[in-house]
């Protein structure tokens, strides 16, 4: 028999198959199969789902930090302490960047320096005169304080003032080690002489007196 008959034959026998109702070998491994895929799709529809990030984190609210109490210190033989209001931005890198920049641009740097103190006292050391909880540093910069700290009441939004206690506590090591920034990019020298680009130098005369 050779290669042609053999052909012929075997498409005679899946057209009879097929004449007779008798399902073809790949039909019946799919119809054995669709109950496990019918169970598996509704995992592969939630493996797919995309993961959550949050990319705009509320800060606290300004009622809950405006507290009148700033330390532990109260009349009486009983008191209740300030409840401690966390701040999400002590957690970003971004955040306490921008509270940086806002650190700068709205001269703080005037009194306190870059942290080292001035006319302000400082704020890399350990003495806290008002509280050195976010909810005090907020209200401090909000309220003010006696003998020339003034209020910023109105003049700095509620984001940027939980930004900017994020990077006044980071000064002192209070906020997250592995948020806080390591260098400050504002403050950099002129590049090396290495590095300096190719100039095109122009000669010209001293001007005439």
């Amino acid at each position: 028999m050779n290669q042609e008959s053999k052909t012929k034959r075997m498409v005679g026998t899946a057209l009879r198959f097929r004449s007779h109702g008798v399902a073809h070998p790949t039909q019946s491994f799919v119809r054995s199969c669709m109950p496990y895929f019918l169970v598996l799709l509704p995992f592969l529809f939630f493996s797919c789902e995309r993961e959550e990030r949050t990319l705009v984190v509320q800060p606290p609210s300004a009622q809950e930090a405006s507290l009148p109490q700033v330390s532990d210190l109260a009349p009486g033989p009983q008191h209740n302490k300030a409840p401690s209001v966390s701040n999400p931005d002590e957690n970003n890198s971004w955040m306490m960047a921008e509270g940086k920049r806002f650190y700068e641009a709205y001269n703080c740097v005037g009194c306190h320096a870059h942290g080292g103190g001035g006319m302000g006292p400082p704020l890399m050391d350990e003495k806290w005169i008002y509280g050195h909880e976010p909810q005090q540093v907020y209200a401090t910069i909000v309220e003010g304080r006696p003998n020339g700290m003034p209020s910023f009441r109105g003049k700095i939004s509620n984001d940027q003032l939980w930004e900017i206690v994020a990077y006044v506590r980071s000064l002192s090591g209070l906020t997250n080690q592995w948020a806080a920034n390591a260098r400050d990019d504002h403050i950099k020298g002129a590049p090396p002489p290495n590095s300096v680009p190719e100039g095109t130098p122009h000669n010209s005369s001293e001007p005439q007196p």
